[in-house]
């Protein structure tokens, strides 16, 4: 019998120490190259004119299917579903009974009783859980679920559907030119049925970076015929392809947060025991790792509520879903604001430096994105030292010229403009991750900015955000 996650767990003498020193590295983008051309081109392209995302590899897709199937969703939800119909697209925000995020996914209401959730495993992982675990009165929940799991964890290589995203400025002349007539004019996340070279695609209308555009997918056997004519069509717009570098990188201008901790690991509540005795030792959980400067006292410390990560205005408590009661407890509570930090050149420029000395040097950064294990947290101070919070992405972008860091600080520190301090690198050297060489820490001086950074997400595209909030870094 293969170890559950509860057994890994208590196997270790400390779980904060045990996902630090995980010898995995942050999140792979397979099936694609780390460049088309060159990551800087790849993100000045999707604000100048069009990109195109291959999402077909790295994602994973869980089908559920059935009579309770909308009921499911909802009832492990924080989001509401009202008005919510046949090809529509929401966020799908499950947490646990304690109200702690697990993750976050795009939910695809396909047909009446099929539904797909597409994103990192966490989130579906706790849908195939509950899928088996009993309702709240005691009965089974009348679906089935069928999940397509992402490349690197399959040994085929071929994945139920493609999946692209056409985004920037031209994307919709683009896509116009690809269907030989005018594109859709959707309303943000609906969908519609389009054909493409004589192929039947499903496009989702979405946006990254601040930039609309849409998700395209469908059969697998589609592929090269439907990426094919995308990449003809936008020839003449200046269409980049995007690899893994770029890709990751994108969610720095729009402001999604895409690595909250799955609050797995603790909790007493039978639900929750009874998730970890089903979960594979070898699930998303398992498996992941953390870095940073940021070393709390026990795992909790790594928690977020869906206020932490800007998610609270979905927050809708107008049905029964699992954490709904702790999340009433904690709504009128203080909670930590999503912010933008952009670092001081010339600070970035000192640590840079470190490289070419002969004595002690500052952990790496690398481009675009200074990312090594798959939820990095690093502490934030104010000038005179105090804690106030974590940073938790950081890279590059060549659109603003900046090295720019999401972050989630003290709400009482929250001043636009006001000069922060963010800790880089970790405590005594480092870890045992492969990923980090020894190092020292150092501090780097930052700026309070808001988020989305870019002003083209806060403006021209301002709705969809306080709609969603999500981006196309999933």
């Amino acid at each position: 019998m293969s170890e559950t996650l509860q057994q890994k767990l208590d196997a270790q003498a400390n779980i904060v120490d045990f996902l630090r020193n995980q010898q995995v590295g942050p999140n792979v983008y397979p099936g694609v190259p780390a460049e088309y051309s060159n990551w800087r081109n790849e993100q000045r392209a999707w604000a100048k004119s069009a990109v195109l995302f291959n999402q077909s590899y790295h994602m994973v897709e869980l089908y559920v299917r059935g009579p309770e199937a909308m009921a499911l969703l909802e009832y492990t939800a924080i989001n509401s579903f009202k008005n919510f119909t046949v090809n529509k697209a929401k966020q799908y925000v499950p947490v646990t009974p304690d109200g702690y995020v697990i993750g976050d996914v795009i939910l695809f209401y396909l047909a009446e009783e099929e539904f797909s959730l597409v994103g990192r495993a966490p989130a579906i992982e706790w849908v195939e859980f509950h899928a088996q675990y009993p309702k709240p009165d005691g009965s089974k929940w009348n679906v089935t679920v069928e999940r397509d799991e992402r490349t690197a964890m399959r040994t085929d290589g071929v994945r139920k559907n493609y999946r692209f995203q056409l985004q920037g400025p031209n994307a919709m002349k683009i896509l116009s030119k690809a269907m030989g007539q005018d594109a859709p004019d959707l309303k943000f996340f609906n969908m519609a049925h389009i054909d493409i070279s004589g192929k039947d695609v499903i496009a989702l209308r979405h946006g990254m970076a601040g930039q609309p555009g849409y998700e395209l997918f469908g059969p697998w056997a589609d592929y090269a015929t439907v990426h094919g004519a995308l990449v003809e069509a936008g020839k003449e717009y200046g269409l980049e392809l995007v690899g893994g570098r770029a890709y990751s990188s994108n969610t720095l201008e729009s402001g999604w947060l895409p690595s909250p901790l799955p609050a797995f690991y603790t909790g007493d509540s039978q639900m929750m025991k009874d998730f970890r005795s089903w979960a594979s030792g070898k699930s998303y959980a398992g498996m992941c790792s953390i870095g940073g400067s940021y070393v709390p006292d026990s795992i909790e410390g790594y928690y977020l509520t869906p206020w932490d990560i800007g998610y609270g205005h979905i927050v809708k408590f107008d049905h029964d879903f699992v954490g709904r009661e702790a999340l009433e407890k904690m709504k009128d509570q203080k909670h930590k604001q999503k912010v933008t930090l952009a670092l001081d050149n010339e600070d970035m420029l000192r640590v840079l430096s470190s490289l070419f000395a002969s004595g002690e040097r500052a952990k790496y950064f690398e481009f675009p994105s200074a990312v090594y294990a798959m939820h990095p947290f690093d502490e934030v101070r104010t000038v005179d030292g105090k804690f106030i919070g974590v940073s938790t992405w950081v890279g590059y972008s060549s659109n603003e010229g900046k090295m720019l860091t999401l972050a989630m600080i003290d709400p009482d520190e929250v001043e636009m403009g006001k000069e922060v301090k963010l800790v880089w690198g970790e405590p005594n050297g480092g870890t045992s991750k492969p990923t980090v060489e020894p190092h020292v820490q150092t501090e780097i001086k930052a700026v309070i900015s808001p988020v989305p950074y870019s002003n083209v997400a806060r403006t021209a595209y301002a709705e969809s955000w306080r709609t969603t909030g999500v981006g196309a870094n999933r």
